[in-house]
């Protein structure tokens, strides 16, 4: 990646000067988007209990890795003290319970287990682990899989999401942690499910899949955040191509690399010339939805199949990665103080009321997905 790595630099000397800032005035916070002026909300706000923008908001984990990976570059204990303070913060979602579901790694990955990975934290390890216990519980041993998301005013008792195979480094890291083989056969069985059902021949895949909770029977598959049943949400492929490189990387099972470069060789199939990438890849011409945040994700999957195939095979895979963080950096980042967030025109699906909005983990995979240029950070995942 050497010849990316100016590049990198420069990108990363913005987002220093940037988030100095940005950490600073929102270190009491727990930020998710931006309002009309540019400045983030906080989803920290208690007593709403299962409420989606409190403290249970799946997303709160991710401003707290953005200072994990500033604390690990530039060693400023500011972002150390952030970082715990919204840690702090997350253990009320134990008592509060009823809207935790499968993204408990999402929430608990960066914040938890990054601090204990990082600092040793003995009192983050415990939050890790009480995480991923919850993640686990929600296994169904006859379908094979991690149940998604609680009753959303509909049976969800057998749904299962692309998202979740994100999830399982909760899983990976906790049977690592204690020596526990639960967690990772539990992990692995949820993959080896997605293998099956969700990754079709050409390498998309599908948003949501329906499964008999009783007999673990396939039903049907939903279209979910994408445009239609049968489409191709960005972000999920994101979720789904980095998601099998995290299985492969913590089980070495060469079936999830091949599964990762297959979705990897549709998506980079699929990016349009200039680099900007739809909400759904079979989206229709208009309205021309974005999703910067699906963008990232896709990037730092990329970068990661990098790491673990021949030299020759690298260059494809960095130089998709390159073409789309350097589309978000110039043209669809904001490195002003007029924005708290850095990457915009995100979307959280193809039929939301709002796109082209700021969302607190596009920004957290962007600079990810630099550092992996770079040849810096750590793998928080």
């Amino acid at each position: 990646m050497g010849n990316y790595e100016q590049w990198a630099e420069t990108v990363l000397e913005k987002v220093r000067h940037k988030l100095a800032w940005v950490s600073e005035k929102n270190q009491d916070k727990i930020p998710y988007t931006t309002d009309s002026e540019g400045n983030y909300d906080d989803r920290s706000r208690q007593g709403q209990e299962g409420a989606d923008n409190g403290i249970n908001w799946w997303t709160n984990g991710f401003w707290g890795g953005l200072q994990w990976l500033l604390y690990q570059d530039t060693g400023d204990e500011r972002y150390l003290k952030t970082a715990r303070n919204l840690e702090e913060k997350l253990k009320h979602c134990f008592q509060e319970y009823y809207g935790l579901h499968h993204d408990v790694g999402f929430m608990f990955v960066p914040t938890a287990v990054a601090d204990y990975r990082l600092t040793g934290n003995p009192e983050s390890r415990k939050i890790g682990l009480h995480a991923a216990d919850i993640l686990a519980g929600r296994f169904n041993p006859v379908g094979r899989f991690i149940r998604a998301w609680n009753d959303i005013g509909e049976d969800t008792r057998g749904w299962a999401i692309i998202d979740c195979m994100f999830n399982l480094s909760l899983l990976y890291w906790a049977a690592e942690e204690t020596g526990d083989p639960r967690f990772r056969q539990i992990a692995m069985m949820h993959a080896d499910t997605v293998m099956e059902h969700f990754v079709r021949p050409d390498g998309s895949v599908k948003h949501i899949v329906e499964f008999d909770p009783e007999t673990g029977a396939y039903l049907k598959s939903r279209g979910g955040q994408g445009y239609q049943e049968g489409s191709s949400w960005t972000r999920g492929q994101g979720w789904a191509l980095y998601g099998f490189m995290i299985s492969y990387i913590h089980t070495g099972k060469q079936e999830y690399l091949d599964t990762a470069k297959k979705i990897a060789h549709y998506c980079m199939a699929n990016i349009p010339e200039n680099g900007i990438i739809p909400v759904d890849f079979r989206q229709p011409p208009e309205p021309a939805w974005e999703d910067s945040c699906g963008a990232c994700v896709i990037a730092g999957g990329l970068l990661e199949i990098s790491g673990h195939v021949p030299e020759l095979e690298k260059k494809i895979y960095v130089e998709a990665a390159v073409k789309i963080l350097k589309a978000i950096d110039g043209s669809r980042a904001d490195w002003t103080e007029k924005c708290d967030a850095i990457v915009q025109n995100c979307s959280t699906s193809y039929h939301d009321r709002n796109h082209h909005m700021t969302m607190v983990y596009a920004d957290y995979f962007f600079i990810e997905a630099v550092y992996k240029l770079k040849n810096t950070g750590i793998l928080l995942w």
